[in-house]
């Protein structure tokens, strides 16, 4: 028999703060594969932890994507998102086929497996920049400002056509969006700082078009600069927030396991297969996605009746024994998992193959020229960002 939804006394709250720095909240990996959760708007809705039972989740069309519907987990939804029915016209993150089909297919052309791999000698000379520079910062080094922030940054910035020299400015304002403790009008702000600054170029690229993604889309037209301005808004956000601390926290995993980081030296075939164990390990999408039943749906034996949000944990959905065996223990020489770090369904991460080249090239690139990389503090004294929607670190001093 299916369970009844709990009273919003009965359920708790998200739970934030990683047990060892990399390790989910335990709450998230000792209960059940579906519970109740207070969310911040003051309903109750559920949380999914099991692997199998996030899957279903996030491929059932039952379930929306369009947040403003529900609540969120950590931080109250935007005033202005509830009221634009989400984030405007082209930003497919929170929309639901056929409008996201629309808008992702007109961007697949540019992020293919083929197209990625055309990328990786460039990719390779940002990242031998990067730890030139990383060098001459001279020891210690905060890892993240001198290597694993510029690295994406780059990436992204030349695939876009936006000026790095202008990236303090989208910087501060993604850091800005993505603060877990916010009020709608910070969110809302930084998003405005965003959307001026890629409208302005938008644009200039309409007026003189570059070979880039963004002179690729002002040539679709169909599209409006509006539109343009959201997706490419969404893919310069993604694109550095979250490789940036996947670099930075699998640096800082891998320091912590002395034992793993020598057989990636000793080894160097094992660094794609790495890449996936560190990203299944240590899954940074804190506290999203969050679905929003558009009917009575069970899952996991529970039913959650039409309207009620649904977080899915990714780094508890990834520490599940029905997907790994051993879990909660990092090795690099594991076979590929089916880990949903990218996500999965309609929505899986449409940057995946560009990150995980990045990542790959990076840590291959870090560890080749640092054999005697060190962190420069005690672990405890490294600043995390449990303040943050997506997880890291804030710094890494390094030594070498």
């Amino acid at each position: 028999m299916s369970a009844p939804s709990s009273a919003p006394h009965q359920a708790p709250p998200y739970p934030r703060q990683r047990a060892n720095y990399v390790d989910p909240p335990p709450a998230l990996v000792t209960g059940p594969a579906v519970s109740p959760l207070r969310f911040v708007g003051g309903s109750t809705g559920w949380l999914v932890t099991g692997y199998h039972e996030a899957r279903e989740v996030l491929r059932d069309p039952r379930f929306s994507a369009e947040r403003w519907r529900g609540d969120d987990t950590v931080r109250p939804i935007s005033q202005t998102v509830r009221d634009n029915h989400g984030n405007g016209p082209g930003s497919f993150l929170a929309m639901d086929a056929p409008e996201h089909s629309h808008y992702r297919g007109l961007l697949t052309r540019y992020f293919t497996v083929r197209r990625m791999r055309a990328l990786e000698p460039r990719i390779d000379g940002i990242v031998t920049d990067c730890l030139d520079a990383l060098e001459a910062a001279g020891k210690p080094a905060d890892l993240v400002e001198h290597f694993a922030l510029p690295v994406p940054s780059l990436v992204i910035c030349e695939m876009l056509g936006v000026p790095y020299a202008e990236r303090a400015t989208f910087q501060r304002a993604s850091a800005q969006i993505l603060v877990q403790d916010q009020t709608g009008g910070q969110f809302d702000q930084g998003m405005r700082t965003i959307t001026r600054f890629l409208g302005e170029l938008t644009a200039a690229k309409r007026r003189a078009p570059q070979d880039d993604l963004i002179s690729y889309l002002t040539s679709v037209g169909e599209l409006s600069d509006v539109e343009i301005v959201n997706m490419a808004a969404l893919l310069l956000i993604a694109g550095h927030e979250t490789t940036t601390n996947m670099l930075s926290l699998g640096t800082f995993t891998l320091l912590q396991n002395p034992a793993q980081m020598r057989r990636l030296r000793e080894d160097d075939a094992l660094v794609p297969g790495a890449v996936e164990e560190l990203l299944r390990y240590l899954s940074i999408v804190n506290a999203f996605p969050v679905r929003i039943a558009l009917e009575d749906v069970e899952i996991g034996g529970v039913t959650i009746t039409a309207g009620q949000s649904v977080a899915v944990s990714v780094p508890a959905a990834n520490r599940d024994p029905a997907l790994v065996d051993e879990p909660h223990t990092l090795d690099v020489a594991r076979p590929r998992s089916s880990h949903l770090a990218f996500g999965y369904g309609i929505h899986q991460c449409l940057g995946q193959n560009l990150a995980r080249i990045e990542l790959a090239a990076g840590y291959r690139g870090l560890l080749g020229r640092f054999p005697d990389l060190a962190l420069a503090v005690a672990p405890e004294e490294v600043p995390m960002r449990s303040d943050m929607v997506i997880y890291g670190a804030h710094e890494l001093p390094v030594t070498w």
